[in-house]
């Protein structure tokens, strides 16, 4: 008896070994969520051209924008699970939407294989140059003395740069009127018009308005200053202590890839990550590579969805 339970065990180590080599035979499918050009989109096709480099096997892009990321995410978890199609999910799509849409068609905490954390970012706290206040202590008590007065864009429901937002208000205490648009071009042309006072978005969506002077740095949103704008503090020492949201994105595949199949796309995840091209391409566009286990990338995971999910619940955010 022992020696055929050595004799099996030794069987799938051995045809383990023999998948993850010949993986991948044939080109990879890789989901990305959400519109061509968009950063999410940007961001996979920089790591989609590394990894067709170092599998020898073309990773192949398929955008499948809509439904608040849910489109794209469902034919990703509903995927054969072969390690053929793989998908790009950032934060909006594993921690805030599966929190703020009310049906969602799979559970992000069990029908997902996490791969390998891809990237992290920060978001910027903006204003409008033709508000007065120039620090994000005056803009808390502005808002306090003058509640719903101050409007803040976002560049639409459910995004990073909403979210990110109640929970400053939330923490600070404050209340300022949301006014989502649909896409980030919009609201920043808006607030740098005046026709909104506050917007958190992405830095690298933000950061050449900032450079250029149309809009007004007052902090960025995580736990330390950014390289791309050194000179602007984090909201947390600038007036929220304990405030951070960070922005993120991953690999993920449908739970069932085999155990192989999924070390080898985390190496070379990984692999592709310490080149210098990719790197290069990473800092132009302000986004930090980080990498690591799939099982980080899953307690990552779980962290924030349980995070924003508290956020979401506080605020009475939600969409339909």
């Amino acid at each position: 008896m022992r020696l055929s339970r050595c004799l099996a065990l030794l069987l799938c180590v051995v045809s383990g070994a023999a998948l993850a080599q010949s993986y991948p035979a044939r080109p990879i499918r890789l989901i990305v969520p959400q519109a061509p050009g968009s950063a999410s989109d940007n961001i996979a096709r920089i790591v989609a051209v590394q990894l067709s480099q170092l599998f020898g096997q073309q990773v192949v892009v398929d955008n499948r924008p809509g439904g608040a990321l849910v489109i794209g995410m469902d034919l990703i978890a509903k995927a054969t699970p072969d390690g053929y199609t793989i998908g790009y999910a950032p934060v909006g799509a594993l921690a805030i939407g599966p929190n703020l849409v009310r049906k969602v068609p799979f559970n992000v905490l069990t029908d997902f294989q996490p791969l390998a954390q891809i990237a992290s970012n920060q978001m910027v706290l903006a204003a409008s140059p033709s508000l007065p206040l120039k620090s994000v202590r005056e803009v808390i008590d502005y808002a306090k003395a003058n509640p719903g007065k101050l409007l803040n864009a976002s560049s639409g429901n459910g995004t990073p740069g909403q979210v990110g937002m109640e929970m400053f208000k939330l923490m600070s205490g404050t209340r300022i009127v949301h006014v989502p648009y649909k896409g980030g071009a919009a609201a920043i042309a808006d607030l740098m018009a005046g026709q909104v006072h506050l917007m958190m978005e992405s830095l690298n969506s933000a950061t050449p308005h900032v450079r250029a002077g149309r809009i007004r740095p007052l902090g960025v949103s995580g736990p330390k200053r950014s390289p791309a704008l050194p000179d602007v503090p984090t909201i947390a020492e600038a007036g929220v202590p304990g405030y951070e949201a960070t922005t993120w994105n991953g690999m993920v595949a449908p739970v069932g890839v085999p155990k192989a199949v999924v070390a080898r796309l985390n190496a070379e995840i990984n692999g592709a990550l310490r080149t210098q091209t990719l790197r290069k391409r990473f800092a132009a566009l302000g986004a930090e590579p980080v990498g690591g286990t799939p099982e980080a990338f899953g307690a990552l995971i779980r962290r924030e969805h349980a995070k924003w999910g508290d956020v979401i619940r506080r605020s009475g955010s939600k969409v339909d």
